[in-house]
């Protein structure tokens, strides 16, 4: 760190990924709902909180009003909004089915894809460090999948979901702020949330307001109906800490969330993580240092880079 670090956006990004991190304790409290009320009511939630909040922040439906007159705008935030309701999903599936580990490898393996999706879609050219972390999250994956007996697909949903959310999120982030971004993301997603809501009570399955099995009641009731207020709060908390920290910072910060999952997966709830799986893990982490030193040295490279001189992208 340094002595001009913004200390308060240091506790704002250390508050949002914590709060990230404890996700899977919050879906697991849901418990008897399924995945798909969780994630519609958290989707419906969500918006419901952004429309409160949008009242109170200076010019907010005007960037709302001019974001949906822009059509490349909405089509992009259209896709996005979509990718982030698998993400949802997918998470959520895997804590209600006792796969959190599963998410944490997703998280883990999501920096190292993002550089993947530079080189595709950017033609960025990998550094040799790059290559070799890539390599060894690839070789990560590839164990971890033998242990499972097939590919670890809740991981890597979770972490192509994401990559590809972050990817069109920073395409558009100069046009799109963090709240007019998640009001217009929820909006686009209510429709399909209230037909995933309609669809749970013909089935049979709600849990929202029904009586007579364990874990429901009011308590169970309010915790399904404010789950925006987590998915919201993070959020905002995390766009006040990345206008006030420098990428190297927020891209070491961004491993605390899937630390915390897995210590999660092994301490509280209990899932079973045979030596290969801890063995994945390692190299992992070891791919995880690999893309984090590089970063830095790169970083510092550029930042010493006489005026006129061009550097590798980042």
């Amino acid at each position: 760190m340094t002595p001009s670090l913004d200390r308060r956006g240091l506790t704002y990004g250390f508050a949002a990924y914590f709060i990230w991190g404890l996700f899977p304790i919050f879906m697991a409290w849901l418990e008897p709902a399924g995945a798909l009320e969780i994630v519609a009511w958290r989707s419906v939630s969500s918006l419901a909180v952004c429309l409160m909040i949008v009242p109170f922040m200076a010019g907010a439906w005007p960037r709302i009003v001019a974001v949906v007159r822009d059509g490349r705008t909405m089509l992009r935030l259209t896709a996005a909004s979509l990718l982030i309701a698998v993400n949802w999903g997918v998470m959520v599936y895997a804590v209600v089915t006792d796969r959190v580990a599963s998410t944490s490898l997703g998280y883990y393996i999501n920096p190292l894809l993002t550089v993947a999706l530079g080189v595709f879609f950017l033609r960025e050219r990998l550094r040799p460090m790059q290559l070799v972390a890539i390599g060894v999250a690839a070789v990560a994956v590839t164990v971890v999948a033998v242990d499972m007996g097939g590919l670890p697909w809740i991981s890597l949903v979770l972490a192509t979901s994401f990559g590809l959310y972050s990817f069109i999120k920073k395409d558009v982030g100069a046009k799109v702020d963090a709240l007019t971004g998640l009001t217009v993301e929820t909006a686009i997603q209510l429709p399909l949330a209230v037909g995933v809501l309609i669809w749970v009570h013909a089935s049979g399955t709600q849990t929202l307001l029904v009586r007579g099995a364990e874990g429901l009641g009011w308590v169970h009731d309010t915790l399904l109906l404010t789950t925006g207020t987590w998915t919201a709060g993070a959020l905002l908390i995390f766009a006040a800490a990345a206008r006030r920290l420098p990428l190297n910072i927020s891209g070491l910060l961004q491993y605390i969330a899937p630390t915390m999952t897995f210590a999660l997966a092994v301490w509280y709830f209990h899932e079973p993580m045979p030596s290969a799986r801890w063995a994945g893990f390692a190299l992992v982490w070891v791919a995880l240092v690999l893309i984090t030193v590089d970063s830095w040295r790169a970083r510092a490279s550029a930042a010493v880079t006489p005026p006129g001189r061009v550097t590798e992208p980042v």
